[in-house]
């Protein structure tokens, strides 16, 4: 089984975790990236287009097709879901459409299309200036959130309370856009949709996300997870729980809501990075993304609920109906955090052997490396790395994992600089 998996512009290292996986499972992996480094993977089994323009690699990828001959295209990049449509579509291979990806990667038409459904979502509207995000706040009653189309990791999405608030964000959120790796990381020569700012009314309630599958008519929510974080006016998404604290009739609810959303997507098989709040009692589409959800979201996914969402992954990007099930929590508690410091020029992080070595660890990924810059709300939304501890109970294991998290250290060189520029974020 040979699958070649894209990166439109290179993401650090950050997904050879999973590439690693996608190995263990039996696949022979090729990597193409249309901007990357020239050592990203092995020399036999790499290639780069050297541009992110659509066409270019289109072409590569199908020189190189016509070689190895693929069974399937992947990828685990927000920023790539578009590319592996367009490619898999000109090489002939399983995939979703492009207009389905463009429609799973822009949160407008998402939106859209949801709302022709009658999904339950959020109030939303498109915005162009601070007059016009003044007046859809005004309309849908404070607080609002304030979201970028085209973002990725919460990066610039804001909680505002006040018309004050909103002058402040939407200034902050519009410039920091024009620099957002998520948005600069797409290809070119697709029709992305608009690259702005969407106002939308607050929902009030709890988070939950989703590690789902579709396929035709039916979806199936291999995992659920708790959403935990104490919020503010920024979302660092930054603590979970699983199994889900939802009863089955809840469950089936968000199923339910899920799966409209991801045929209103134009999703018939696709793996779904879904996420769901309650607003009134009542299940709210966030949004569906069709790729797996990042972090650790995977191992808890494995270890909570018995889902491998990388094995649906390579079995989808094949064309062959994957093992999945209905959520089955199988007992095992787990939280799992992204790990926040404050902002700078990262010098080293350290990890103590007993955080690394414990037993109850079974989440560690340090994402930072030495010159990375570390940037926090409003300029950016970057982390340090991820940790997930297990336990008999929920307590149990946000005990450890705070425990532990209080154990690794950063240092840094200096105050990070005023200009963005991409790092890891959730």
């Amino acid at each position: 089984m040979k699958l070649l998996t894209l990166e439109t512009v290179q993401y650090l290292d950050y997904y050879h975790g999973r590439y690693r996986q996608v190995e263990e499972l039996g696949a022979d992996l090729y990597v193409l990236n249309g901007e990357g480094t020239d050592d990203f993977w092995r020399a036999d089994r790499y290639r780069k287009a050297g541009s992110r323009e659509i066409g270019d690699i289109v072409a590569q990828a199908r020189t190189w097709h016509a070689e190895e001959e693929f069974d399937g295209v992947i990828t685990f990049s927000e920023s790539s879901v578009i590319t592996v449509a367009a490619v898999a579509e000109a090489l002939g291979l399983p995939g979703i459409d492009v207009g389905a990806a463009v429609s799973s990667r822009n949160k407008y038409l998402m939106r859209q299309g949801h709302q022709r459904v009658g999904a339950p979502i959020p109030s939303f509207r498109l915005v162009g200036s601070l007059d016009e995000a003044l007046g859809a706040a005004a309309d849908f009653g404070y607080p609002v959130i304030l979201k970028p189309t085209l973002g990725a990791g919460s990066h610039f999405v804001f909680r505002v309370d006040t018309p004050g608030e909103m002058a402040e964000r939407y200034t902050q959120a519009a410039a920091g856009i024009q620099d957002l790796f998520w948005v600069n990381s797409e290809a070119l020569g697709v029709d992305l949709g608009p690259n702005g700012l969407l106002v939308e009314s607050f929902l009030d309630g709890r988070e939950y996300l989703m590690e789902a599958v579709v396929w035709d008519d039916e979806v199936y929510l291999g995992s659920v997870v708790d959403r935990i974080t104490a919020e503010g006016g920024t979302f660092d998404d930054d603590v979970h729980h699983a199994p889900t604290s939802l009863p089955p009739e809840e469950v089936e609810k968000v199923r339910q809501v899920v799966r409209a959303g991801a045929h209103a997507q134009g999703l018939r098989r696709s793996v779904l990075h879904a996420e769901v709040r309650y607003h009134e009692g009542v299940p709210h589409l966030l949004e569906i993304a069709a790729r797996v959800g990042g972090g650790g979201l995977d191992l808890i996914s494995r270890r909570t609920a018995g889902h491998d969402p990388i094995r649906a992954v390579v079995d989808i990007g094949r064309g062959v109906r994957p093992d999945v099930r209905h959520f089955t929590p199988n007992g095992t508690h787990t939280t799992a955090m992204c790990l926040i410091s404050e902002a700078g020029v990262v010098e080293r992080v350290e990890v103590p052997p007993e955080v690394a070595d414990a037993p109850e660890t079974f989440l560690l990924k340090i994402t930072a490396r030495p010159g990375d810059v570390i940037r926090r709300p409003p300029e950016g939304n970057t982390i340090l790395g991820f940790l997930g501890t297990t336990g008999s109970s929920e307590e149990e294991a946000f005990r450890t994992m705070n425990d532990f998290s209080a154990r690794i250290k950063v240092t840094f060189r200096e105050p990070a600089p005023a200009a963005a520029e991409p790092a890891p974020g959730a």
